[in-house]
Order: C-alpha cells, then sequence, then structure tokens
C-alpha cells in the first residue's frame, strides 16, 4: 500500500473517530429528549427505551403561563435580543478598533492592544464584583441590556485582537490606490478593507454569537426574573431540589444549540481562514 493511500485512510479513521466522540454526547442528548423518565433513572441504564415521549417539547412550546415553556420562550427571546446586541456593538467597535491598531501609527500601540487582550483572559470571577456595583448604580441589573453591556466587555477584546491581526494581512497599497483616487479613508475601510476581510468578519461575528449565546455565570448572577434571563440560566433551573427531569434538561439543551449550530453551519466556510489569518500575522 502506497504511503500515500494509507495516511489517507488513517486520516479518515482519525477524522471518523474524533466524530464520532464529539457527536456521541449530543446523540445521547437527543435520544435522552424523548425518553421517558422512569427509563432515565432505571439502573443499570436503558440506552435504548421501550417507548418515545415528546412531551417535554410539547411543554416547551405550549406550556402554560406559569410553567416552564414560557420561562423557556422568554429565555430564548431574551438569549438572541442578548447575543445579536452583542454582535452589532461588539463588531461595530470591533471593525473600528482594530482598523485603528492595524493601520494607524500611535505610541504604545501594541501595548495597548494587548491590554485589551488581557482583559480577556482574567477570570470572570475577578470582574464578577466590579461589573455588579456598575451595574446596579446604573440601575441596568436584570435587564437585557445590562447583559449586552456586560458581554460586550467580554467580546470586544477578543474582537480586536482577531480583527486587527486579520487587518494586518490585507495590502496597504489597496487602500493607498482608493486613496488616490479620492477615497477617504473610512471610504478605504468600507470600500476596501471590509470587502477583503469578509472571512474574518464572519469569523468574529461567529465566535462573538457564541460568546454571548452561552455566557452563563453573569446571566445567573445579574438576572433574577424571566425579563432578562437568558437560555443556559433557564434550563439550569430545570433541575428541581429533589429530583431532576434530564430528559426535559436535554429538550431544553437541545433546542437552545439549534441557534449555534445554524450560524456555525453559515459561516463554517470563513472560520478556518479567517481564524488561521488572525492568528498569525501582527
Amino acid at each position: 500500500m502506497k504511503r500515500a493511500t494509507r495516511n489517507s485512510i488513517l486520516i479518515h479513521i482519525a477524522a471518523w473517530v474524533v466524530a464520532i466522540v464529539i457527536l456521541a454526547p449530543f446523540g445521547w442528548m437527543v435520544v435522552a429528549s424523548i425518553t421517558p423518565q422512569r427509563v432515565l433513572i432505571t439502573t443499570p441504564l436503558q440506552w435504548i427505551p421501550d417507548s418515545w415521549d415528546f412531551s417535554r417539547y410539547v411543554t416547551i412550546f405550549s406550556g402554560g403561563s406559569d410553567g416552564v415553556g414560557t420561562t423557556f420562550r422568554a429565555a430564548m427571546g431574551n438569549s438572541i435580543v442578548v447575543a445579536v446586541g452583542t454582535v452589532l456593538i461588539s463588531m461595530v467597535v470591533g471593525i473600528l478598533g482594530a482598523y485603528a491598531f492595524a493601520r494607524l501609527r500611535f505610541r504604545f500601540r501594541r501595548a495597548v492592544l494587548i491590554l485589551f487582550l488581557a482583559t480577556y483572559m482574567l477570570p470572570q470571577i475577578a470582574l464578577l464584583i466590579p461589573l455588579y456595583l456598575i451595574l446596579n448604580s446604573l440601575e441596568l441589573l436584570d435587564t437585557t441590556t445590562g447583559l449586552i453591556f456586560v458581554d460586550c466587555a467580554l467580546v470586544i477584546p477578543f474582537v480586536l485582537w482577531i480583527l486587527s491581526n486579520y487587518f494586518m494581512t490585507i495590502p496597504d497599497e489597496l487602500e493607498e490606490a482608493a486613496r488616490i483616487d479620492g477615497t477617504t479613508r473610512m471610504g478605504a475601510l468600507f470600500y476596501v478593507v471590509l470587502p477583503a476581510a469578509r472571512p474574518g468578519i464572519f469569523a468574529a461575528i461567529m465566535f462573538a454569537f457564541l460568546l454571548a449565546w452561552d455566557e452563563f455565570m453573569y446571566a445567573l448572577i445579574f438576572t433574577s426574573s424571566d425579563a432578562a434571563k437568558t437560555l443556559p440560566v433557564a434550563i439550569s433551573e430545570f433541575a428541581g431540589r429533589y429530583t431532576t427531569d434530564f430528559g426535559l434538561v436535554a429538550a431544553g439543551g437541545i433546542l437552545a444549540a439549534l441557534p449555534p449550530i445554524i450560524v456555525a453551519i453559515i459561516f463554517q466556510r470563513y472560520v478556518v481562514s479567517g481564524m488561521a489569518a488572525g492568528a498569525v500575522k501582527g
């Protein structure tokens, strides 16, 4: 057997193993979401149930005003508002800031960029009390607006780092040619740099959305009602004090995973090139 053929077979085998390891928990979550509770709590565990139970999805989508369904639907709306708002603000600030770091020359430019990245590396627990006091003073506790501001503080440094390095990969000659033709610096940004940086921008959008969508600790501490709770918090509350419907938690997890999966499928073709260029240059 030729070496190239052998390597190809080994790569495909490794890819299948990795795919199975990654997808197996998600597959079991799908099965658990439609498995009756009595089967889930039996010992030893019955991997293939003797019947299917779709009542949990009915409860989530059509539950009463005081039930789990209402809480989940409200949390879904809150998560969408927070994630989309975070992405919009972070991308506007990140694009303008990244362009400044990539094209303008000023003192301590690299040090300031590293300082922004250092704030992203700080443990979330270290920022908990300062952020709580700030939101409390601004009367933004238990609001989606407050969560958007908090998530932006986490996402913007990441976007700045990725996009500033990606903008550096775009030749200066393209922008200089546009400016010779009479385009302003902002015009060159919107008509030359941004179209050339689409892979990096789409990668930043996807990861910004995922970071805001999955954020749990701040949403848990800074919210207390259905008016602002996000999906991670709502799903965590499916667990009761004395008993837990594991199938309901699994159903909520599947529904919560759908938007990130859709976003990843839409932007997946740009992720590798965007992250690779943004991580190497600079």
